[in-house]
């Protein structure tokens, strides 16, 4: 098949440091060209593919010091896909929401995989007017607050089977570690309250955004105490598989424990062919990608919510 991937242009694909919808992005547009697909990939020009790449930014605009305002940057690279539509048999979105008024005449060859939250009251109205757009969520729990949306089917993101191994048993020096972002919505605090709980070392490797610099200063920085938990910044994907292959991030029994003893309520432990893995989410949390955590402000409780013995 002609699929067209349509990224956005915040990261390179796949990212240089953080960047967690162009790194799947990546993933899905190498496994599909190696399954046979005929793939283009809209994105910016510092990404490396083995598809056709049609470059909408010269760099990810992230860390481009001259980007001010990504939507003219996205606008113009609709402009591309739209110009060469008929070229495609399906067209897979992942910018969110910004090409449905663009694409709607298209949608019976369309999907757009939503990679972020959905209860925003703000987006709730859009997504109410295009309601025939079909969509993928990456969890069941994630599509809830949209009861009324054209979801076609629920995909998890995936991983190649051989980009990370574990042995599942604790090595000499070992820790555990917090990749990703920090937010409010990733519940930094609960990594800190689980390796507080196990009696191991945390490493929190992670992005501060502008809008969660307030968050972090109000929140997280308050935990780092003591030399049990590392704050070490944004990395890049080569040192985290450097990192994983020299034995240093490994789960334990001690873990499993704190986990079945209440600290942390939801998060747990699952046996993969990969070895130990942990998750982390909702007392309520059913499967991989259910743990979207929905942040209730309430009035006379501070501002962001902290685990008890973070």
């Amino acid at each position: 098949m002609r699929i067209a991937q349509i990224a956005p242009l915040f990261e390179s694909v796949p990212p240089r440091l953080y960047g967690g919808t162009e790194r799947v992005v990546s993933y899905l547009t190498e496994e599909l060209i190696r399954q046979g697909h005929q793939v283009t990939l809209f994105a910016s020009g510092d990404s490396i593919t083995s598809a056709e790449l049609i470059p909408c930014t010269s760099r990810a605009l992230r860390l481009d010091p001259d980007a001010r305002d990504p939507i003219p940057h996205h606008m113009l690279m609709l402009d591309k896909v739209r110009e060469r539509a008929a070229d495609f048999d399906i067209l897979h979105f992942h910018i969110d929401y910004l090409h449905f008024p663009l694409f709607r005449s298209k949608a019976a060859r369309m999907v757009t995989t939503l990679h972020g939250r959905l209860d925003l009251a703000d987006h709730l109205p859009f997504y109410r007017r295009f309601s025939d757009m079909p969509l993928v969520s990456i969890s069941n729990a994630q599509r809830r607050p949209l009861g009324n949306a054209n979801f076609v089917r629920t995909v998890y993101h995936g991983l190649p089977l051989n980009l990370h191994k574990s042995s599942g048993r604790a090595a000499t020096g070992s820790y555990l570690a917090f990749l990703g972002r920090i937010s409010p919505e990733k519940r930094p605090d609960r990594a800190i309250a689980i390796a507080r709980a196990a009696g191991l070392p945390l490493k929190i490797a992670a992005k501060i955004d502008k809008v969660d610099e307030g968050y972090f200063r109000e929140v997280i920085a308050p935990l780092l105490k003591g030399t049990e938990i590392e704050f070490v910044g944004e990395i890049r994907e080569r040192q985290e598989r450097v990192s994983r292959a020299s034995g240093r991030f490994a789960f334990s029994d001690r873990l499993a424990r704190a986990v079945r003893t209440g600290h942390g309520r939801g998060h747990g432990l699952r046996n993969t062919s990969a070895g130990l893995s942990l998750w982390i989410g909702p007392g309520d949390c059913r499967g991989w990608g259910d743990g979207m955590h929905r942040i209730q402000r309430r009035r006379g409780r501070a501002r962001y919510p902290q685990i008890a013995g973070a």
